[in-house]
């Protein structure tokens, strides 16, 4: 990959960042940041990574392949609308912004350019992001392959339709944090029990990792893993029976389900305001 420009310098672009170099996608030379007004932290991504950072536009987009939009949303009209000028309809534009649209990004550049929205999550930090990608026409196959390059660098992807992205946002873009809130519970129960802080949270991390391996390599559905461990009169059926009692699958469920309608909404008053 030949030049790219991230305007943004947040977690996401760091995380993006030290994916690229560490699979050698991309050497840091031709990784070119800014952000809004940080110059600790663009000077901080510099002397980790070699990134290049620069407050000057002109510098930022001069012969860039690949724009990648990683500002927080609320400041992405704003953004986007300054930096309109150097956005060229040849280069490929790479959004992260959640609740922002493809339409959204092109009516603020006020220009038609091939535009792929990515939905990652915070697992990217650790290699291990669940990212889906959604395209529109003018992404040719080539800048297809490469956005999955990209992201493939911090964990798995894949294209889906743009009109559901809200419910992989809902799914997979929280989904971090609904295992964080199990392993929160999971954390109180075992001092409530009397277990060592440390060597509780040990056992569930590890609990963790074994489960999701255990789904990732089995044919088996998670329903099927979870009867073959339930024995009949067994503490583990003990266990669901309270789960089940205190209706924990179907709160789950309302959660996703909220979580991607939150998305939607986010999305349209976004679109409202920019159509506006």
């Amino acid at each position: 990959m030949k030049k790219l420009a991230i305007v943004g310098a947040g977690s996401m672009a760091e995380a993006l960042i030290s994916g690229m170099i560490d699979s050698r996608l991309i050497t840091g030379s031709n990784i070119w940041v800014t952000n809004k007004c940080s110059r600790e932290r663009l000077q901080s991504m510099q002397k980790a990574y070699g990134v290049q950072a620069t407050y000057d536009h002109s510098e930022l987009f001069r012969g860039a392949e690949t724009v990648i939009l990683a500002m927080k949303p609320k400041d992405a009209a704003d953004a986007i609308t300054l930096i309109k000028p150097y956005l060229q309809e040849d280069m490929l534009i790479i959004s992260v912004l959640a609740g922002v649209s493809i339409e959204s990004i092109e009516l603020l550049a006020g220009k038609k350019l091939p535009v792929v929205r990515a939905m990652p999550n915070t697992s990217a930090a650790v290699g291990k992001s669940a990212s889906a990608l959604s395209a529109n026409e003018r992404v040719t196959q080539k800048q297809m392959e490469a956005v999955r390059g990209i992201f493939n660098t911090v964990g798995k992807s894949a294209f889906v339709e743009e009109k559901q992205l809200d419910a992989v946002t809902g799914l997979s873009g929280s989904g971090p944090a609904y295992i964080y809130y199990l392993a929160e519970a999971m954390e109180k129960s075992a001092e409530e029990i009397g277990l060592e802080k440390e060597m509780a949270k040990e056992f569930i991390i590890q609990t963790l990792i074994g489960a999701a391996e255990m789904l990732a390599r089995s044919a088996k559905d998670p329903q099927q893993l979870r009867k073959e461990v339930t024995s009949p009169g067994g503490t583990t059926e003990a266990g669901v029976k309270v789960l089940e009692a205190n209706g924990v699958q179907r709160a789950f469920i309302e959660c996703i389900k909220e979580a991607a309608a939150q998305s939607k909404r986010l999305g349209q008053s976004f679109s409202s305001t920019v159509k506006i």
